[in-house]
């Protein structure tokens, strides 16, 4: 779904690229400015570190003189507004009102994110069709602009599907069985040759280690690492010995 951030009379560089960053770490890159304090504030040095690489939707990133020329193609629009407007649309929180939104699959939205000192003008909020409240602590409710745009583009990005996580490296096969099996036999070993088992009395060690690593489900390579600790245990246990008959 189309989707555009308009951030109206920035005040501050590192906001726009803090901004750019928190859109673009969400898959959106439509970023409009009306009527910025810095009328190069897409190239000032600030803007672009604090963009941390999201270059390209500085690239594309618009800057124009008033709302109006900043909403064409636009059919929903969301103010952010922390404080409810007597006669303003209904206020709800992005989780409420985004995942209704992003079913219809038609609109082209825009989220609009009033200047730092200010907010939101009440002119502005009542041309919107909701105003989207973040729910956050009532004794401290100021939110940085760019941590506001992040939350709202996770919750919209969330409506639409999110992305899926995915782990750092890549799960190696699990282990069967009888490599499990054969590994337990080569620790029961080890451990009786340093001497922290004892064969005529084993109580209940091996039971529950075996219960650790059925829990625990180790790889291909992780049997083979803790095999090699079993052998490494067992020819230290008796490197001193070999070590005293060659003497």
């Amino acid at each position: 779904m189309r989707t555009r951030f308009i951030l109206i009379q920035t005040s501050h560089a590192g906001n726009v690229g803090a901004a750019a960053r928190a859109m673009r770490t969400m898959g959106f890159d439509d970023l409009v400015l009306v009527a910025p304090r810095w009328p190069n504030v897409l190239r000032r040095e600030e803007t672009i570190q604090r963009a941390s690489g999201a270059l390209d939707v500085l690239d594309k990133a618009r800057i124009v003189a008033t709302l109006d020329d900043a909403l064409d193609g636009i059919t929903h629009l969301c103010a952010t507004a922390m404080v409810p407007r007597d006669f303003g649309p209904p206020t709800r929180t992005p989780r409420e009102h985004l995942p209704a939104l992003a079913a219809t699959g038609n609109e082209h939205v825009a989220f609009l994110f009033g200047s730092e000192r200010f907010g939101m003008r009440n002119e502005d909020v009542y041309r919107c069709n909701v105003a989207l409240s973040i729910p956050t602590d009532p004794r401290f409710g100021s939110l940085n602009l760019a941590a506001a745009i992040q939350v709202i583009a996770y919750e919209w990005r969330l409506a639409l599907g999110g992305f899926e996580v995915r782990d750092a490296a890549a799960q190696g096969q699990r282990a069967d069985a009888q490599a499990v099996a054969g590994m337990l036999g080569h620790w029961e070993r080890a451990l009786a040759e340093i001497g922290f088992l004892d064969p005529a009395a084993p109580k209940k060690l091996m039971p529950r280690l075996r219960q650790l690593f059925n829990r625990a489900q180790p790889t291909d390579e992780e049997i083979h690492i803790l095999r090699g600790i079993a052998k490494a245990m067992i020819e230290a246990k008796n490197q001193p010995a070999r070590g005293k008959s060659k003497a």
